[in-house]
């Protein structure tokens, strides 16, 4: 008897099109709908896993975004970078537009690949996807064993090339979206922290002992220049950070305050600049760092002497280049900032100590701020103790807001206030405990530190150099350094961080020398 060999049924392209069409449409999730697919591909090609990519040619670089089988599906996000020749090939070859590999380990692209992860001998096929023209990436079908697939089996693959493409446009616009939202959301969180801890803050002694700072940071303000604020610790520097940013053509961007001597050094890296998914134990997703966070804004980095050398030099990087790159990153990015510093400090000891950086320094101290302690600034203390005895009041749930007793601020005047404002706000909380219902007394003030006597901050006085003799000098120091040098690289102007124009107008109205006559060389 003669054995028949029974007919194939001819598949319906059009059928085939349409569900897996419903199927590739059926979520968003890439993942689900990746596997959907498969389980319906699977039936009429002997397939055992997609893979859906993205190929980056400005990067030369291919992301996996998701692959199924028929376990399921599931995102990858696994990166290959190609060699620049390699990337070149691909991007022009048009053998790649559709193609079968029933020997995929003797293939130039995959042989590699294959061998690493222990699949010596595999078949697969390929499309790449396309829109408008346009190559967004590709979608593959891999088998274990040579010579799996056949021509019949690539046209029939070929008819979902279309919603492929589709799928994958729409995917990369949904995780961006995704991402801008997380993004908005991990922003308004951070503002709302920040908005609750400066919430009340209030700019006592203006129109007295501040009035001259008050006067330079309007004059300031209004420019992108960098602003160095000097003054002891806790003389309200934050406060006057915060005005500058208020008064600027910034204000509507954000505020972002670093305290660089509260985050470890371990840490501080990734809080500056942000680290990428898997850079180092831990980072389980994405962060940006407070750089990116102060983009269009401006960047308050408090106690700016407690970094390290190494912080420093990347801190200068990003002052002279306007880019940062995350922990873990390759990828340059752009950050449009203003810098506002702040310190107690002798900085210009720590540079004779090998301790900061003098180029940065230069980069910082193009607007000196002095910020007097307020030993210096007696005349606000009513003012601010009004003020504190209010604000505390409203923390401790008080009904009434207590009185001070008669002849209760005679006894702060004569106080060196070593702890200056923070001391002041925290000795009306001790008084307020003490007193709920007043009249509210100073019966217990505390000694002054012993290492006050050391004058430990060493901070520039008020009385010795006026701010306009401290930028004077600071300029002069400059030309010094650059032997009178103005224009060009590690010139005077690019140090300063200005124009050549505007720091030639700026010398001029402070009778400052330049020139042939005074260094013997061109400026």
């Amino acid at each position: 008897m003669t054995s028949v060999k029974p007919t194939r049924k001819k598949i319906d392209e059009k059928k085939f099109f349409e569900e897996g069409t419903l199927r590739i449409c059926s979520s968003l999730e890439i993942e689900k709908a990746l596997w959907q697919c498969f389980d319906f591909i699977k039936n009429y090609i002997p397939a055992q896993e997609i893979y859906l990519q993205y190929f980056d040619a400005d990067r030369g670089v291919t992301e996996i975004l998701a692959t199924a089988n028929q376990d399921g599906g599931r995102l990858t996000n696994r990166i290959i970078k190609y060699t620049p020749e390699i990337a070149e090939v691909i991007r022009k070859d048009e053998s790649l537009r559709q193609i079968i590999v029933n020997k995929a380990d003797e293939h130039y692209l995959f042989a590699d690949r294959l061998h690493k992860i222990g699949m010596p001998k595999a078949s697969f096929m390929m499309i790449r996807l396309e829109l408008e023209g346009k190559r967004s990436g590709g979608v593959s079908l891999w088998a274990d064993g040579w010579n799996r697939f056949t021509d019949e089996h690539l046209n029939l693959f070929v008819c979902l090339k279309k919603p492929f493409a589709i799928a994958l446009s729409n995917y990369r616009h949904y995780k961006e979206l995704l991402e801008l939202k997380n993004t908005l959301m991990d922003d308004k969180k951070y503002f709302q922290q920040q908005l609750y801890m400066h919430t009340g803050s209030e700019l006592i002694g203006a129109d007295f002992g501040l009035r001259g700072v008050i006067e330079r940071v309007k004059q300031v303000a209004p420019l992108d220049s960098p602003v160095l604020l000097r003054g002891e610790t806790g003389t309200g520097k934050d406060v006057i950070a915060h005005l500058i940013h208020n008064l600027s053509r910034r204000r509507t961007g954000p505020f972002i305050p670093v305290n660089c001597g509260a985050i470890p050094e371990s840490l501080m890296d990734s809080e500056l600049f942000g680290h990428e998914k898997g850079a180092f134990t831990g980072a389980l997703e994405t962060k940006r760092g407070r750089f990116e966070r102060a983009h269009e804004g401006t960047l308050f980095l408090d106690e700016i002497g407690e970094l390290s050398p190494s912080l420093q030099l990347r801190l200068l990087r990003v002052l002279q280049d306007n880019k940062i790159e995350r922990v873990g990153g390759s990828e340059l990015i752009d950050v449009n900032i203003r810098v506002i510093a702040a310190t107690h400090r002798n900085l210009e000891a720590m540079i004779q100590q090998s301790q900061f950086r003098e180029d940065l320094y230069f980069r910082l101290q193009v607007f000196p701020i002095f910020i007097p302690p307020l030993r210096l600034r007696t005349t606000d203390i009513p003012a601010l103790v009004q003020h504190f005895i209010r604000k505390k009041s409203r923390a401790m749930g008080l009904k009434n807001t207590p009185v001070l007793r008669p002849g209760a601020l005679e006894r702060l005047n004569g106080y060196p206030w070593p702890g200056n404002v923070r001391e002041l706000e925290n000795m009306v909380e001790r008084a307020l405990i003490l007193h709920p219902e007043g009249p509210v007394e100073f019966d217990v003030i505390s000694p002054v530190p012993i290492r006050q006597e050391k004058k430990e901050h060493n901070v520039i006085q008020p009385d010795i150099l006026s701010v306009d003799r401290l930028l004077t000098e600071h300029i002069q120091s400059i030309l010094d350094m650059t032997n009178g040098k103005i224009n060009g690289k590690n010139g005077a102007a690019e140090l300063l961080g200005l124009n050549p124009s505007t720091l030639r107008q700026k010398m001029r109205k402070m009778n400052i020398p330049f020139g042939r006559k005074v260094y013997n060389k061109t400026a």
